[in-house]
């Protein structure tokens, strides 16, 4: 299982000019509560820093900040944790756990973004795996009741 099969590839991306009024229409419009600051080189979107939701809050509306006086480039996080489409699910999950962070993007082999795993995701991945695995159990009792009786 690898963080590139399970990876969220519709990422909303911005650039540094983006305003924070821009960002939080952004991310209402999208329901998602990131987006990805990206600079082009050559084909790709290179992933340079991240915004978040609670970022608007505890940098922005918590400080009483007008949004206006502020840029994106001000709250933006740019130490990334990235990791490559070919990584395991399980070893994403530890470097995510590792660096303390709730979202990692997904890279290629040239640095440029393919998508992002959140907390969240994997969640619901882990959730579903362990529903698959109940109702594998389930299966397994009605057959030997059947074979059994």
């Amino acid at each position: 299982m690898t963080v590139g099969k399970y990876c969220n590839r519709d990422v909303i991306i911005t650039e540094l000019n983006t305003t924070i009024i821009e960002a939080a229409k952004l991310m209402r419009k999208h329901h998602v509560g990131d987006l990805v600051v990206v600079k082009k080189q050559d084909a790709e979107n290179i992933p340079v820093g991240i915004v978040t939701d609670r970022d608007l809050v505890v940098e922005v509306l918590a400080q009483e900040v007008l949004p206006d006086s502020v840029t994106f480039k001000d709250i933006m996080s740019t130490d990334l944790v990235t990791v490559g489409e070919d990584e395991t699910l399980l070893g994403t999950l530890a470097l995510m756990r590792n660096h303390g962070v709730r979202r990692i993007l997904v890279v290629n082999d040239h640095g440029g973004l393919e998508g992002i795993l959140s907390v969240d995701d994997a969640v619901e991945l882990i959730a579903e795996e362990m529903n698959s695995l109940v109702k594998l159990v389930r299966h397994e009792i009605m057959h030997e009741e059947e074979e059994r009786p």
